[in-house]
């Protein structure tokens, strides 16, 4: 799967859902770099 593409689909659905990063991180338990990496296609960790 290309990460690149997976980061826009997230940020895509975070956006429709009117999160911010900080928001989906809270809601996911996991830090809000972590959700800038996914969606920038560095890691999906």
């Amino acid at each position: 799967m290309d990460k690149n593409i997976t980061g826009r689909f997230i940020a895509e659905l975070r956006k429709q859902k009117g999160f911010t990063q900080k928001e989906l991180a809270e809601k996911l338990m996991v830090t809000e770099k972590a959700i800038s990496l996914w969606e920038t296609g560095v890691s999906h960790s």
